[in-house]
């Protein structure tokens, strides 16, 4: 790849070659980089010190992409915090010139600004999504933390393309309560998929 061109700056709390551990790519072998800055502020988020963008090492979008070639990984997912926050089309274009999909998980809070092979929008109460965003998700994935949650996930259902894939994934702290009547619902509502976190069942990142 051609280095000193891309000189876009971003903050990467963290980045790792590992599994994706659910919707659609789960399974998959994925190349993560987590973006700090959030402004969302789920209370049950489980990576809360993405939150401060300042406390973590800028890396430019040349650097980013020679660690993920040289892993060899074929899709990188990029994650946050809230990755949207920033302009990702330098990213996800000099991806793309190295034959590398460009996936981003994101509350949908902000609009798309790249070239994604793939949008998985997780909607949350404390910041709900920008319309615009909407009719772009691959994925939608809704986090179940209690009842009303499945009233709240058919919102956003509507809104979205009829291609979508239509998740629903229990908070890890709420799974047992919460699981059987997950299980109840997408019986009744089978355009819904249950998507667990296989990462945390297999002790991987």
């Amino acid at each position: 790849m051609s280095s000193g061109t891309n000189t876009q700056l971003l903050p990467v709390m963290e980045h790792f070659y590992t599994i994706q551990g659910e919707g659609y790519y789960q399974g998959r072998a994925a190349y993560f980089v987590r973006l700090g800055g959030c402004d969302v502020g789920c209370p049950w988020c489980d990576v809360k010190e993405s939150w401060d963008a300042s406390a973590h090492p800028q890396m430019s979008v040349d650097e980013i992409v020679a660690i993920i070639v040289e892993s060899g990984a074929k899709i990188c997912v990029i994650t946050g915090g809230e990755p949207l926050m920033y302009d990702l089309n330098e990213l996800t274009a000099t991806l793309r010139n190295n034959n590398i999909r460009s996936h981003v998980e994101t509350s949908g809070a902000y609009p798309a600004r790249g070239a994604f092979d793939w949008i998985t929008v997780s909607p949350k109460r404390y910041k709900p999504p920008v319309e615009s965003i909407l009719p772009l998700a691959n994925e939608l994935k809704v986090v179940i933390n209690h009842r009303n949650d499945f009233r709240w996930a058919e919102q956003y259902a509507a809104k979205v393309s009829k291609d979508c894939k239509l998740y629903l994934s229990p908070e890890w702290e709420q799974q047992e309560e919460m699981a059987p009547e997950m299980i109840e619902y997408v019986k009744e509502n089978q355009q819904w998929e249950i998507s667990l976190q296989i990462h945390k069942y297999l002790n991987i990142p």
